[in-house]
Parts: C-alpha cells; structure tokens; sequence
C-alpha cells in the first residue's frame, strides 16, 4: 500500500504521524511511503533521516494526499479536506462528534476513516488516545499554573501555596487517563485536590492510592456545584467514547466560583464541558468569560511535540501495520479495532457519533471491500 504522511497545519502542531524507524518497518513490509518535506524537522527527525528510512520526501501537499492511505496526527484541515478522495483511508485523530461540518465534509468526500481516539483494546480501553491523554493530563495543571497568574487573568495563586499559606484547590472533573495525570501532578505539586468521578470502583482505586492526599467525591449536579464554589482551578476531563463530551459545567456555576479562577477543559477536543468553552491555540490560549480564565486548547500535546510523537509512534505502528497487510482481516479480527471506524464509503459506522450528529448508523461489513 501506498502511505502518505502530510507535515501538519494545525495551528502549534508540530507532531509528526511516524518517525523514521516507523517508516523503516513500513518499507521492510513492503509498502511505499511519501512524506512531506519537514513533517518531522522540528521534533528532530530531518529529511534525511527519512530518506535514508526509504520514504520519498516531496514538497507537495497534493502528492502526499495521493497516496492510499493518509496517516497523519490531527484532523484534516479545510484545505487537506480537498485532498482527500473516494475510497482512500484516513488514520488519525478526527474527534468528529464536536465538529459536524468536518464529519459531513469526509462523509461527501467518501473517505474511510479510522479515528485513533475510538480504537479500543480487549479490556475496552483507548490505547490509540491514552499516550495523548496522559500527556494532556498533566499539561493541564501546567497550564493552570499559568492560567492563574495575575498576567494572564488569574487570581494570584501559587498552586503549591508557601509555608503559612494553603495550597490552590484543584477540582478534576473525571477520573480517567486525563484525570488520573491531572491528579498526579497536582498531587506531587502539593495542592489541595478533589476528583469527581461517577465510578465508584475508580474512586476507591484512587483513595487506596492516594489515602489522604487526594479526595474523592461522587459526581453529581449537587457535588460539582459544592467543589467549583471555592476552587482555584478546575480541569475537565471527562471523555465518552466517541461521544460529544458532558456539559457539566454551566455559566451559573462559573459565577458562583471565585473571580480570577482556572478552567482548563482537556474535553475540547470533544466539544467542551463547559457552556462557555471554546477551541483556542497555542498562539492565544486564554480568554476570560464570566470572571473565569479559560484554557481551551485542542492539541495541548503538541506543546511537548517530541514526546508525543514519540509516544502517539509507539502506538498506532503496530496498528498501522495490522491495517497495511490486510484492511479487512484486521478489523475482522478485532472489534476493538473496528470500533475506530467512524466513516466509510459516504456512511457513518460509529453508533455514538452518528447519534450525536443525528444520523443513522451504518454496518461497516458491508462497506469495507474483501
């Protein structure tokens, strides 16, 4: 098969879909690869290193799009969307249920699309997303120190406090990969910090975890209005599968927190569970809506773009290589696997997206060519 591996446009995305040992294995199996010139120069993987891999490095975006299969990082921009053509697979992030007019602009070009953020594993978990969500997890409280700082709309507070004055209190909405690193660090860092989650399994694993340094709460309307009153800084991690992320947090409740405080939504990506979020870059991150500084940023591991490439590498290569040698072996094989698929042939075959987008949901055995 011929793979093609375009240099992102995404505003601050520096991440590259392979790295040169990754082209390597995909040569020795067999299949051709073009690779946009400086895909991977400023994570430290230059041209030449891909060369010497076997790709083909070319200057032209078109060329790359020509390929079978498009194996990228983040969702196709408006201007990669004209690229694309019937019948030619996509692998990569889509999070499509927050972006309509997208899904409908790859349903019209009659693209088959994997989306890394739904593969799951045998246990039901998200191996394709969960290297980006750790990583997410944990920018989160770095960009809420930041957040909190008087320069940047913040109330002043150190996450840590000092001797004789308390710590900021941290509220994680979600007790997932993104919610588990968010505790992680603010834990390490000495805040005072609450973790909402409606599992009551995962809210015991983290009090045997974390005793007394972490408290946990069950999440509800009642609890999450009671934690955002005195918070300092609130990270939303919530993630359904596939699924347009929970509105959890309205402008009432942003109100009623303290004026000056952080709201980091790692959710973003998915929509936002809050009614004021919005996508923001790294090149404006912040914005402030009902007293409340906001960070929306929707590829926040690009920020540390050489361990996430390295890290999002490591996962979808064996992926990728199921999917060179065989499409529908692979995914017959594999219904975790399967249920990355969102599009196909001018249909959606993701039962969660196609509800949230109002449409009906199509079986993917009967698309997929043999």
């Amino acid at each position: 098969m011929h793979i093609g591996i375009p240099k992102e446009i995404k505003d601050h995305e520096f991440r590259v879909a392979a790295t040169p040992t990754g082209v390597a294995e995909m040569v020795r199996g067999g299949h051709t690869v073009t690779l946009q010139s400086n895909a991977g120069s400023a994570v430290g993987f230059d041209d030449a290193a891909y060369r010497a891999a076997g790709a083909r490095v070319v200057d032209s975006a078109a060329e790359v799009y020509s390929a079978d299969l498009i194996f990228k990082v983040k969702e196709p921009q408006p201007d990669e969307v004209a690229w694309l053509r019937p019948g030619q697979w996509l692998f990569c992030y889509l999070h499509l249920a927050a972006a309509p007019e997208l899904a409908r602009a790859l349903l019209d070009k009659g693209v088959t699309a994997l989306a890394f953020e739904t593969v799951l594993d045998k246990a039901g978990h998200t191996p394709l997303l969960a290297p980006m969500s750790q990583i997410a997890g944990r920018l989160s409280i770095q960009a809420g120190m930041q957040a909190l700082e008087m320069k940047n709309g913040g109330r002043g507070v150190l996450l840590s406090g000092v001797p004789g004055v308390p710590p900021a209190r941290v509220v994680i909405l979600g007790g997932g990969m993104v919610g588990a690193n968010a505790a992680r660090l603010a834990v390490g860092l000495g805040a005072d910090v609450t973790l909402l989650d409606r599992g009551t399994e995962r809210l015991h694993a983290f009090d045997e975890q974390y005793g007394g340094r972490l408290k946990t709460r069950y999440s509800h309307e009642d609890s999450i209005a009671e934690c955002l009153r005195d918070a300092d800084l609130v990270v939303g991690a919530a993630y359904i599968h596939g699924r347009r992320a929970p509105r959890l947090i309205n402008r009432e409740l942003l109100r009623a927190m303290p004026r000056g405080a952080a709201l980091v939504d790692v959710a973003i990506d998915q929509g936002g569970m809050a009614e004021t979020s919005r996508a923001t870059t790294h090149s404006d991150p912040f914005y402030m809506e009902e007293g409340i500084v906001h960070y929306c940023v929707a590829n926040m591991p690009g920020a540390v773009a050489r361990t996430a490439t390295l890290a999002l590498a490591e996962a979808t290569l064996p992926y990728l290589h199921r999917l060179l040698a065989n499409p529908r072996a692979a995914l017959e094989a594999d219904p975790g696997f399967a249920a990355g698929l969102n599009l196909v042939a001018c249909h959606l075959t993701h039962a969660g997206l196609a509800q949230d987008l109002g449409e009906s949901v199509a079986d993917w055995h009967a698309l997929v060519p043999v």
